[in-house]
């Protein structure tokens, strides 16, 4: 897949994304609802000397302190500290546990110690800031080296004792909230390219395979009943009827089947407007409803269809006493006939080769709609018969092995699949839309004018 694949993924399935959004952010905040609030709270201490006679001194004692208060800082969070704090606020800890929700940390360049302290409630909190801040003061009274008289030369004087505070600073309500629906995004993306990677059912022309010996012959816009335009239709069948007759220069395509992979692909619709598209350039065409187990060409073309190909292949009329004459002028039509009990055996009667033998003698152009490939075999057989197969593929419905499982039905009996035709195309994936205004006629008026004779 390409970046674009990715994007038309991730568009074509945009309500996942939402889903996928809204859950993980309502996840994070009922995650937030559940946990228990922290509350903190902070100490500042100036660490200084007890005294300096001279500016000599007092110099040296600042160094001196600086050089140590990040030792002093050090031992907050040590038993030495610790053990005091607890038995003075009788609290059911231990120093270890303590020491991870006590921090003290140095601001940069100066001989201040920030003490902070972590607990469930703020007064809580505030009490255990501030009761490090002492036991540390005697603490470095103890350890630190002492004068003439046996004081302590460092002195840790509280400068901001510890008040409880008004709200607690975890949970995070919309940082939780934001980060669950940052991960919806993520997941939910993560689906929308999953399912795009494992559908593998046919969207655009881009789809369908192609290659050498296997052509692209077009694409149809999907049909909706009133929003169709009429003239994007019909240059569409207008382009494949030239790309179809520019497959080979030296040896004009003038008979084919029209077929799918599998049922409902669009091919009989297909067929009409490829004949239409030929017989409007002036050719002599011939369209014959060879789907002798779901006929439906009289059905669509307002014909009658009691008497049609089943009949002729049986020998109870010639080919001419039952093909009717439709408009535009140049397109005649050969129903089905009755529907009879071995259409497979008659397909591969040696009567159909004399159908089609007569049929390309007296038409320029012969299209035959047969049945899907996959389903039965009546189309590959026919497909043998004449100069190949066209391929309908209809978009969001059939699957690539699908497709390509078809094409292998044709090559397995050595017949030719002409060229690939998609239909159903999303308008968007339709690129035709430039070239319509230029259409001479459309493939939805001649309906009106479509006639017996």
């Amino acid at each position: 897949m390409e970046l674009a694949d990715y994007v038309a993924a991730l568009r074509k399935r945009w309500v996942v994304l939402v889903v996928a959004i809204l859950a993980g952010g309502l996840a994070g905040l009922g995650y937030a609802q559940t946990v228990a609030p922290q509350y903190r709270a902070t100490t500042s201490v100036f660490v200084g000397l007890e005294r300096g006679d001279t500016v000599s001194e007092l110099m040296q004692g600042a160094t001196y302190t600086q050089n140590l208060v990040t030792s002093y800082a050090s031992l907050a969070t040590m038993p030495a500290v610790l053990n005091p704090v607890i038995g003075e606020l009788d609290l059911d800890t231990t120093p270890r546990d303590l020491s991870e929700r006590v921090e003290a940390v140095v601001p940069l360049d100066t001989a201040i110690i920030e003490i902070s302290a972590e607990a469930d409630g703020p007064w809580q909190a505030a009490e255990v800031a501030n009761s490090v801040a002492r036991h540390l003061s005697e603490t470095v009274s103890e350890v630190s080296p002492s004068n003439a008289d046996g004081r302590s030369t460092v002195r840790l004087t509280v400068v901001a004792a510890a008040e409880a505070p008004e709200f607690p600073f975890a949970p995070d309500t919309r940082l939780l909230t934001a980060g669950g629906a940052a991960a919806g995004l993520a997941a939910g993306a993560l689906i929308a390219v999953g399912l795009a990677l494992f559908d593998t059912r046919i969207r655009t022309a881009k789809d369908l395979p192609a290659g050498e010996d296997l052509a692209v012959l077009g694409t149809v816009p999907q049909i909706r009943k009133g929003t169709t335009d009429p003239q994007l239709l019909a240059e569409s069948y207008r382009r494949i009827r030239t790309n179809l007759q520019f497959l080979d220069v030296g040896a004009p395509v003038r008979s084919f089947v029209v077929t799918s992979s599998v049922p409902d692909e669009g091919k009989t619709t297909t067929a009409i407007g490829l004949a239409h598209a030929l017989a409007e350039r002036g050719s002599r065409v011939l369209l014959i409803d060879a789907d002798l187990r779901r006929p439906s060409l009289a059905d669509r073309l307002g014909l009658e269809g009691g008497a049609g190909l089943s009949t002729v292949l049986i020998g109870r009329a010639d080919l001419e006493d039952v093909v009717q004459q439709v408009g535009p002028p140049r397109f005649a039509v050969l129903t089905a006939g009755d529907l009879p009990p071995n259409p497979g055996r008659l397909i591969e009667a040696e009567s159909m080769d004399q159908i089609v033998r007569q049929a390309r003698a007296n038409y320029d152009v012969v299209i035959f709609d047969v049945p899907p490939l996959l389903p039965v075999t009546d189309a590959a057989l026919l497909a043998r018969r004449t100069q190949g197969a066209v391929v309908v593929a209809r978009a969001r419905k059939v699957r690539r092995a699908q497709l390509h499982d078809a094409i292998a039905s044709l090559d397995a009996i050595g017949a030719t699949c002409l060229g690939l035709i998609a239909t159903g195309v999303s308008r968007k994936d339709h690129d035709f839309d430039t070239y319509a205004a230029y259409g001479d006629g459309d493939i939805g008026s001649f309906r009106s004018r479509w006639r017996r004779t």
